[in-house]
């Protein structure tokens, strides 16, 4: 069977399951399962699979259609500027958390020897990417997974940020460290109810401690926030994504442990999604 006709085969059972993005999700496993660019599969439409390959990419269409997110099957997606190491132990890095990067630089554009601090290091994405952009910063990554901070120690040698990161398996809760300059999290802020209503996709495979923050979404919130009030320096800044809503009660608590709220960042759908605070008592 030649590309395009296994490409249409991949593209209807995908559009009978219900994924909506069947057609490019049928070119990209594809690109799995041959290991070739998407781009040059579709210059060279006519060529043929080995009975091999077309039995492998079904398989891959077989993983996709019970929604399994393409990075986990890929093991890999790109965040930034840079390809990383992902599986079911750590969460997919999303589109809108590169604006968590962008805003950090922005803010620290003259900055040199920061060490910044990483809550729920995850896949590493964060952190990896603020060094490879901040050749003198340092930084550490903590998580309570042991399983996220090997993916995250594959990452980091593999964009060769290495020997600049420290990683601690740790609950936010026991970690105490010295002052740190700048501390970035991404943290589970998922309420019931909307994890209850997540895509299968992400219910099913991402893992529910990178995702679920307890019934109102602010548990792990509300440890960072009393955590960081310790361990940042004096007009040290916290930089955390937060879920829609949450806005309001994030920067009451930020108040309340000694906070002054910075700025917010919107999203690409207008949703309030980054808090920056300055630590001032």
């Amino acid at each position: 069977m030649n590309y395009r006709n296994i490409i249409n085969k991949g593209t209807t059972i995908l559009k009978k399951n219900a994924i909506l993005t069947a057609n490019i999700d049928a070119e990209l496993l594809l690109s799995i399962a041959i290991n070739k660019t998407r781009e040059k599969i579709l210059l060279n439409l006519e060529d043929e699979l080995s009975l091999k390959e077309e039995s492998l990419y079904l398989d891959l269409v077989n993983r996709r259609k019970n929604k399994e997110p393409i990075s986990y099957i890929s093991g890999k997606k790109f965040f930034w500027k840079y390809d990383f190491i992902v599986n079911n132990n750590v969460l997919t890095p999303r589109f809108e958390t590169e604006l968590l990067i962008e805003e950090v630089l922005k803010l620290y554009k003259n900055a040199d020897n920061i060490c910044v601090l990483d809550i729920g290091l995850g896949s590493g994405c964060i952190l990896i990417s603020l060094l490879k952009e901040k050749k003198r910063w340092k930084g550490v990554g903590i998580d309570v997974s042991e399983l996220a901070i090997n993916v995250a120690k594959t990452n980091a040698k593999i964009q060769q940020v290495r020997n600049r990161i420290k990683f601690i398996n740790s609950d936010i809760d026991k970690f105490n460290s010295y002052k740190y300059d700048l501390i970035v999290s991404n943290p589970p802020y998922i309420n019931k109810i909307g994890y209850n209503n997540l895509d299968l996709g992400v219910k099913n495979y991402e893992p529910l401690k990178a995702l679920y923050g307890g019934v109102d979404g602010l548990r792990i919130i509300e440890k960072i926030i009393g955590k960081s009030k310790f361990i940042l320096k004096n007009n040290g800044i916290l930089v955390m994504e937060i879920g829609f809503g949450q806005h309001q009660k994030v920067s009451e608590l930020l108040k309340k442990n000694g906070f002054y709220i910075l700025k917010t960042v919107k999203d690409y759908q207008k949703i309030k999604r980054l808090i920056f605070a300055q630590k001032i008592k």
